[in-house]
């Protein structure tokens, strides 16, 4: 699989334009996306939905993000989703910063002003979408919730990892990829928020790098029992801990995460690169979901993990439970369940309350 580095220097001198760029969406990869979009020296307007609101309340008084625990650049707009489109309406591009749950949500927010005036489209979301039968990325997701007259002319670009939102707000660097079936405007996009610590390389393959996306969430649940099993153990963080348990773990999402990526339609060297494999390192080493997998390792019920991560996003279950559908469902399109092993067992842990008992027997079999 070809990829496609940008041909120019990343540096914050490098401004081909100034864009009037509305982000709808203030939590925390949406907002942190704002960061390198003001330092661009773009017009930038957060937009929250009707989730966001304490978060706009939050930044109209103090600029400071709850979740991301830092003030936002002075020359971010943020705005409560009443003022979606008074704000939205001259934007040269729209970024969707909602959870996998929200794409309806915001293909509806955002029809009528494609309607107006067909723009560039940036995805933050992550995730996969069951519905008629078929698993769909997010891009199509939302492409498809549009009016029908929109659906020929929107192609969205979607970012994918590896990125920890916290880190980008504060300018950590940070090396991610933009995919979507329009390349020419996915660079246009990278042009318009590329920095010195914000890199960006484009991947033409748009399944395969937005599957490895949503997929690393599932995976990275799985890895993270370790951690909580050796805490449950009483263990000390070290160098002996469960890292060989660990290891194996991770070496089997990739084998998996391969044979799903390669059912839906995409290549099997995209989970090896930056898309897969560098992804679920980062969710797996300061992700949300890492914090809910070691609950778990720990001996906490999956109900009472949700309610230990105080009203976390936890893109991990509505991946497992998006996938549990698609394995259930009617498609001709389905790996085998057994070589899933490790797919299977998350599926039990997460969403059906069993304990964690890793199927080890079962690895690097099919």
């Amino acid at each position: 699989m070809e990829w496609l580095p940008l041909e120019r220097p990343a540096c914050p001198a490098y401004n081909p334009a100034v864009a009037k760029i509305a982000v709808v969406g203030a939590g925390m990869m949406g907002s942190a996306l704002c960061v390198p979009l003001a330092d661009r020296g773009h017009d930038v307007r957060l937009i929250g939905t009707p989730l966001d609101e304490a978060i706009v309340r939050s930044l109209a008084s103090s600029r400071r993000h709850p979740t991301l625990g830092l003030e936002l650049p002075e020359s971010v707009r943020c705005a409560p989703e009443s003022q979606l489109h008074a704000l939205a309406e001259d934007a040269d591009a729209l970024v969707v910063g909602v959870s996998s749950a929200g794409v309806a949500w915001a293909a509806a927010a955002l029809g009528p002003l494609l309607q107006q005036r067909n723009r560039p489209v940036l995805m933050v979301s992550k995730g996969l979408q069951y519905e008629a039968g078929e698993l769909r990325v997010l891009t199509d997701a939302f492409r498809l919730a549009l009016p029908e007259a929109l659906r020929a002319e929107c192609h969205p670009v979607s970012i994918c990892g590896p990125c920890i939102a916290g880190e980008l707000a504060r300018r950590a660097p940070t090396m991610v990829v933009f995919t979507g079936q329009d390349l020419a405007c996915a660079r246009r996009l990278a042009d318009w928020l590329e920095t010195s610590y914000y890199h960006v390389v484009l991947h033409p393959d748009v399944i395969g790098v937005q599957v490895c996306a949503a997929l690393k969430n599932a995976y990275a649940m799985g890895i993270a029992f370790g951690a909580g099993l050796h805490q449950r153990a009483r263990g000390e963080r070290g160098s002996v801990a469960l890292h060989n348990y660990e290891a194996a773990v991770f070496a089997q999402s990739l084998v998996e995460m391969q044979e799903l990526v390669v059912t839906l339609g995409g290549a099997s060297n995209t989970v090896v690169g930056l898309p897969g494999s560098g992804d679920l390192t980062v969710t797996c080493n300061g992700g949300r979901t890492g914090r809910f997998g070691a609950l778990l390792g720990l001996g906490h019920a999956a109900r009472e993990a949700i309610r230990l991560m105080q009203g976390a996003t936890l893109e991990c279950l509505e991946v497992l439970a998006e996938l549990e559908r698609y394995g259930n469902g009617t498609s001709s399109r389905r790996p085998e369940r057994r070589r899933l092993p490790l797919l299977r067992h998350l599926m039990d842990v997460g969403l059906h309350g069993a304990a964690v008992n890793v199927p080890f027997q079962d690895f690097f079999r099919a």
